[in-house]
């Protein structure tokens, strides 16, 4: 075998920092923006909020120091060179215009003088309160710290999802505490006692039941559903009803007592607690679409652009270090690394304003595609939209409009919509005219809306329907589109 060399070129393609800053900038929602924005000025000290103001002579003064007619484009390659032209200039300005053609949205009302700040409800979070109740137990401190272990098993919902052994080892490994599967089963029994009712089940049949338990002595009906779901369950979960009747010997009007029991009842116990405390309690739209007279007019979200900028006191730091006579070798390490991160206040800054450019473009491309669906609302309205097609109108890649997309809302006069939702395949009609699938899922729920519950639509039948509408749609389309829509099939769905 011998060895060689030889010379081959290749072409790569690869993202520079700023571009992969921008990428993640524009992932996040306008929710966590501010948090965003909030870890690079803890990281950055170049970085400063606007919002306290600065001295305006200073402010011209350090425009003329570091103004440049040659501005260069930067690479992070620790090179002194590099930083001998930096223009921040339009960084210290007060008054920068905003880029694209689209006005902010303040959400602050009132005097502008006045400090701005969002209200936060204050609550009590589900798995505190279930340590409030935990405190009325008066438990010794190792039976405190396994019922501690127990409440922090128990997801959103209310439901103890791990098994017993998995808690036994977290205790044994974190708590060093050496408990037998008995004395917790003992300990998940006392805090299925607490509220609200149902908690810390294990599964859907036992959160019901427990919940039914402390009902006991509120009439038959009561009783008769504990028993349908403890022999009955999986039948009932199926409305296999007369086989529950033959079994309880029941007529319709009993089976429709103990419906009405089971449907009161909460499956998810964890889900009305603290709802303040969870991340999707609140949305917080990213855009607004106003209706004005016919004439629709886009607003971002002003959150959506802070008032950012170089750091003053680096500025006279840097002109310092420029005026000093003396240029040893620890002064020259000291303005690089000032410089430094003045260049990457810039960058984020520049990230930050082409997020913003970005966010507008696309919703902006959106509102005048589905132009009829933001006039009137009306689902049936809305057109075949894939990725591509934005992309293609704004000159972007797909990959940065599905980034725009994901996890952003907007809100218009008939409600707050994910943008995801304005986009569909397209199906044809016997006319041969493309329209979008969510029209045709539209019109599928409406039909099974006003269907009668008794005698509920089969696939079958609903294909046949959409068919004579004139949608040539196949039945396994039509149970994929149901499946979408979770809407049961037809045999779930029927009523006494």
């Amino acid at each position: 075998m011998s060895l060689g060399q030889s010379l081959q070129q290749r072409l790569l393609q690869k993202l520079s920092p700023q571009q992969i800053q921008l990428m993640k900038l524009l992932q996040v929602p306008t929710a966590n923006l501010e948090e965003r924005i909030k870890e690079e000025m803890e990281e950055n000290p170049a970085l400063e909020s606007g919002e306290e103001g600065h001295d305006e002579n200073l402010t011209e003064e350090m425009k003329d120091e570091f103004d440049s007619s040659n501005e260069e484009d930067f690479e992070a390659d620790g090179s002194e060179e590099q930083y001998d032209n930096i223009d921040v200039s339009e960084y210290v300005s007060d008054n920068d215009d905003e880029p694209g053609d689209y006005k902010l949205r303040d959400d602050n009302y009132g005097d502008p003088d006045e400090q701005k700040t969002v209200p936060v409800r204050v609550e009590t979070s589900f798995h505190e309160m279930l340590a409030d109740q935990l405190g009325m137990l008066n438990l010794d401190e190792r039976t405190q710290k396994i019922a501690e272990q127990v409440i922090g098993s128990i997801d959103d919902d209310g439901y103890l999802r791990r098994e017993t052994s998995s808690i036994r080892d977290d205790l044994a490994f974190r708590q060093n505490i050496d408990a037998s599967e008995e004395e917790i089963e003992k300990i998940i029994e006392k805090i299925q006692h607490f509220d609200p009712s149902g908690i810390c089940a294990r599964n859907l049949q036992e959160c019901l039941l427990l919940q039914l338990y402390r009902k006991l002595g509120e009439g038959r009906p009561v009783e008769q559903a504990i028993t349908v779901l403890e022999d009955y369950f999986e039948e009932f979960t199926k409305k296999h009803y007369e086989k529950i009747q033959r079994g309880l010997n029941i007529d319709d009007e009993g089976l429709k007592d103990i419906i009405q029991q089971i449907i009161k009842l909460n499956p998810k116990p964890g889900g009305n607690v603290g709802e303040a405390g969870k991340g999707e309690s609140y949305i917080i739209p990213d855009f607004f679409i106003f209706n004005n007279a016919g004439k629709l007019e886009l607003t971002l979200n002003s959150r959506n652009a802070p008032d950012l900028r170089i750091s003053e006191g680096y500025r006279d730091m840097l002109k310092d270090y420029e005026r000093g006579s003396k240029k040893d070798k620890r002064q020259k390490e000291a303005v690089l690394f000032i410089k430094q991160k003045i260049d990457a206040a810039k960058w984020f800054i520049d990230a930050i304003k082409q997020r913003q450019h970005t966010l507008s473009s696309v919703m902006g491309t959106i509102m005048e595609y589905q132009r009829e669906f933001f006039l009137t609302g009306d689902e049936t309205t809305l057109r075949p939209m894939i990725l591509k097609d934005i992309a293609e109108r704004t000159n972007l890649d797909i990959s940065t409009v599905s980034r725009v997309a994901n996890s952003k809302f907007v809100q218009t006069e008939f409600g707050t919509y994910r943008l995801k939702f304005f986009f569909s395949e397209s199906l044809s009609t016997e006319s041969g005219e493309e329209v979008s699938t969510r029209e045709v899922k539209k019109i599928l729920s409406d039909m099974v809306g006003d269907e009668s519950k008794k005698k509920p639509l089969s696939d079958e039948r609903l294909t046949e329907l959409l068919q004579e509408r004139g949608y040539n749609i196949a039945r396994r389309t039509v149970a994929k589109y149901r499946e979408q829509l979770n809407i049961p099939v037809a045999r779930l769905r029927k009523e006494l």
